[in-house]
């Protein structure tokens, strides 16, 4: 008599398990993606040996790798917390390379 009860639930937890391995296999490939990018941009920037102008260009690509892991928390995180933080992570760090643009800009 248990057993028919035991089946379904053992399927669903089996169901939810697997679920929750693909969801974070997917979470782990943009998170890889992601830091991949940064590593590429932050090694092509342009170097000019000022230093102001070196840092700007560097961590532009730096900047954007954590917009797109924040994203990544959006769309795969729960906690409410964490989604806020990733939330002002894309604003703040957008606010930053648009100051670094501007500046880049006005210098160059």
């Amino acid at each position: 008599m248990k057993l028919k009860w035991m089946l379904p639930v053992l399927l669903i937890t089996l169901t939810a398990a697997a679920q929750m391995s693909s969801i974070m296999e997917q979470f782990m490939q943009v998170m890889e993606t992601s830091m991949t990018k940064m590593d590429k941009g932050m090694a092509a920037a342009p170097m000019t040996g000022d230093v102001d102008h070196d840092f700007a260009t560097m961590m532009m690509p730096h900047h954007e790798g954590a917009i797109d892991m924040a994203k990544a928390e959006l769309s795969y995180g729960k906690d409410p917390v964490m989604r806020r933080l990733a939330e002002e992570i894309i604003v703040d760090q957008q606010s930053e390379i648009d100051a670094m643009n501007l500046w880049l800009s006005k210098k160059h």
